[in-house]
């Protein structure tokens, strides 16, 4: 089931690339940025202030790629990110995992709002420990690519007064939840049935936000907000939020400083909120440009 839905997704994004291919006297604004961050600290075995020797890698690629003819809007984000972090006296431990992708295809009917329809995927890349949970330092499976997988479908109306900002609202967000690694159900289940590798919310709506900012020429911030909720399920505290920043200060023309956090409250998850955060220093290439076609 869930292969499907996911084949089914690339054929109808793909159609819809061509059609948008097709019209003439079109404007693309592409952005996009990637690099490379590197955390490193050393101690000798007498250092008496205390301390643990480590290294960490992260990496990550933002692009944006938007459309635009007439009333006709087609906008696509996407954003990975993964870190690696090395203890001394410890193996390779995963500090930073997340596969995003949206796609919104809108028609506009005034200045600031339309209609439209979208698509966004998240889930991570490999397999997540929760580490050392006994006596013995044994690790336990707790996610891996697709597990959890969430793929959501929307309907609805978007208010849009700047390229930099957007508000959506879907009365009806069909959302698939995927759990294919029977490894990971063994010790989460994240709202999918015991048995099942998919759960299936047709009564849903979402809200989505997506903010970024210059705040000067060599400082942004990127910002998305999703908020699920199951209509079966009506109750604040019920709600799924998940808060994705990004700021990234250029000291340099390649070299930044880079600060990244998520925030994410799912009961089927957690009945607390969990949050992430990494911050470093690394390489950064960023590329923006303007298309038009005739």
């Amino acid at each position: 089931m869930g292969k499907r839905v996911l084949l089914l997704s690339f054929f109808l994004f793909s159609f819809v690339s061509l059609q948008a291919q097709t019209v003439a006297d079109t404007t693309w604004r592409r952005s996009l940025s990637t690099g490379l961050n590197l955390n490193q600290a050393a101690f000798s075995d007498n250092w008496k202030a205390g301390g643990v020797s480590s290294i960490a890698l992260n990496t990550f690629f933002n692009g944006r790629a938007n459309y635009k003819w007439e009333r006709v809007s087609w906008d696509n984000t996407l954003q990975l990110q993964y870190g690696q972090l090395k203890n001394k006296g410890e193996g390779m431990r995963k500090s930073l995992d997340r596969l995003y992708l949206d796609t919104k295809y809108g028609v506009g009917f005034s200045n600031d709002w339309n209609v439209f329809a979208s698509a966004n995927f998240l889930s991570q890349f490999t397999k997540g420990y929760e580490y050392d949970i006994d006596d013995a330092g044994n690790d336990k499976l707790i996610s891996n690519f697709l597990s959890p997988g969430y793929l959501t479908f929307a309907l609805g109306a978007e208010y849009k007064p700047t390229p930099n900002f957007s508000l959506r609202l879907s009365p009806f967000a069909p959302r698939f939840t995927f759990l294919v690694d029977e490894n990971v159900g063994e010790n989460e289940r994240y709202g999918v049935p015991p048995g099942d590798k998919v759960r299936t919310e047709i009564l849903s709506g979402l809200v989505q936000v997506d903010y970024q900012k210059d705040f000067a020429a060599n400082l942004n911030l990127k910002l998305n907000y999703i908020s699920n909720l199951n209509y079966k399920r009506i109750s604040f505290d019920k709600v799924d939020h998940r808060v994705n920043a990004v700021l990234t200060a250029k000291i340099t023309r390649y070299i930044n400083v880079n600060l990244m956090g998520n925030v994410v409250y799912d009961r089927d998850q957690d009945h607390s909120v969990q949050y992430s955060q990494s911050l470093g220093l690394g390489v950064m290439y960023s590329l923006e440009g303007i298309s038009t076609g005739q």
